[in-house]
């Protein structure tokens, strides 16, 4: 008896049986789904994550001031001064550095008219544009000269604008308040959204750096720099020049740690992705249990087949069936069953997927990979939970099996 005479035999005895047959995929459908529903929702997390940190610029690398971590103690990083200005231009000055935009910033009360606001302002320069990748909805990012000259003009984000100016008025050429001092509204930020942490990126009024540091912290420091490398392949090649020009900069003897630290971007994607994988593998682990319930529930109900149909094995045997034939049988009835499961299981995961990411606002991510791989799952667990019952079946004497009476 060949492959599609089983197949065959196969199709007929679940259609006898459809209420059973249904029960029976049911385990399977309800694995099969979840692995998938799990699995996207791991892939989907991490993805959004990775594109939150990309969305912070490409080929991007972060001077911090203060000691890097060693074991379990960590220097005072950010809480320290010792980055400023000139360390930003001469890091400019490297090779292979395409852009640098020193950051300093801090909270502030931003008022237009009547209204006010608590954002975040960031003094920087007009590379963290190119850097960051910012888009204006109306007006420009403020220029060269304004941070020379420490002019008092602002560039809003999209939060700030939605809280201060609700009638819709063009924020560019209005003049707001950061705190006390009066600044010129030059140009207003296309938005961003939320970070991988889960700050609003758009709630933030952007100033030159000079200005900031002048006339709102009186001091010369800077809190980070942003330094983007020309291309991927280069960013070690600038990171490991940017460590060496500080060192020699900051008079940091050979024997001495380091008064700030330089933060890949490229490495904390990669941090990401793996804790990513290993996320996305624990919940399809997790989900990869019902699998196994369905699998049970497999064999227990071709155990029940088996003992149904002794009669029948025995006349198939009396008419020269081998106990191949007889195995072969009943591992395809099993396989059937775990396969249409695992395809309605699969219809299920993706909706379930879509619903997710449609109705609760997560973020999911169905792969081709993820599907295979549950389908296979289900085929393994049919061949593997079915075959101790087409074991038993091929092993029935065949004059014991004629007599057998239910």
């Amino acid at each position: 008896m060949n492959f599609k005479s089983n197949l065959e035999v196969a199709l007929n005895g679940i259609k006898a049986n459809k209420l059973r047959s249904v029960l029976t995929m049911l385990g399977i459908i309800i694995g099969v789904s979840a692995v998938i529903i799990m699995i996207s929702v791991g892939q989907g997390a991490g993805k959004r994550i990775t594109d939150q940190i990309s969305s912070m610029g490409s080929n991007m690398l972060m001077v911090m001031p203060g000691a890097e971590q060693r074991g379990p103690v960590r220097g005072a990083g950010g809480s320290v001064n010792t980055l400023t200005l000139d360390d930003a231009r001469a890091i400019a000055k490297l090779d292979m550095v395409a852009n640098v935009a020193p950051v300093v910033g801090g909270s502030a009360t931003i008022a237009y008219g009547s209204g006010t606001w608590t954002s975040q302002y960031s003094g920087t320069t007009p590379e963290l544009q190119q850097i960051r990748d910012f888009a204006t909805a109306s007006g420009s990012f403020f220029t060269d000269e304004d941070v020379n000259e420490a002019t008092p003009v602002a560039v809003l984000g999209q939060t700030v604008v939605d809280n201060l100016y609700p009638a819709g008025t063009d924020p560019v050429g209005t003049k707001i308040r950061i705190n006390t001092l009066s600044y010129t509204v030059v140009g207003v930020l296309a938005s961003k959204g939320a970070s991988m942490m889960g700050q609003d990126q758009d709630d933030v009024v952007y100033i030159p750096v000079t200005t900031a540091q002048r006339k709102m912290l009186g001091q010369k420091y800077v809190s980070q720099i942003n330094v983007q490398a020309e291309s991927q392949d280069s960013m070690e090649f600038v990171e490991s020049s940017i460590e060496t020009l500080l060192r020699e900069r900051h008079d940091i003897q050979n024997n001495e740690d380091d008064d700030f630290n330089v933060r890949n971007q490229a490495e904390l994607i990669e941090t990401v992705e793996s804790t990513s994988a290993v996320m996305t593998m624990m919940l399809a682990s997790v989900a990869a249990v019902s699998l196994l319930v369905g699998g049970i529930g497999i064999m227990n109900i071709m155990l029940v087949s088996v003992t149904e149909r002794t009669r029948e094995i025995g006349l198939r045997m009396a008419v020269g069936a081998t106990d191949s034939n007889i195995r072969n049988q009943f591992l395809v009835e099993a396989l059937v069953l775990c396969m249409l499961g695992g395809i309605a299981g699969v219809l299920l995961g993706v909706t379930g997927s879509k619903l997710l990411s449609v109705l609760g606002g997560w973020s999911t991510s169905v792969t081709l990979a993820s599907i295979l791989m549950s389908v296979g799952f289900s085929a393994a667990v049919g061949v593997f939970f079915g075959y101790y019952p087409a074991k038993q079946a091929a092993a029935l004497d065949p004059i014991e099996a004629l007599r057998f009476e239910k």
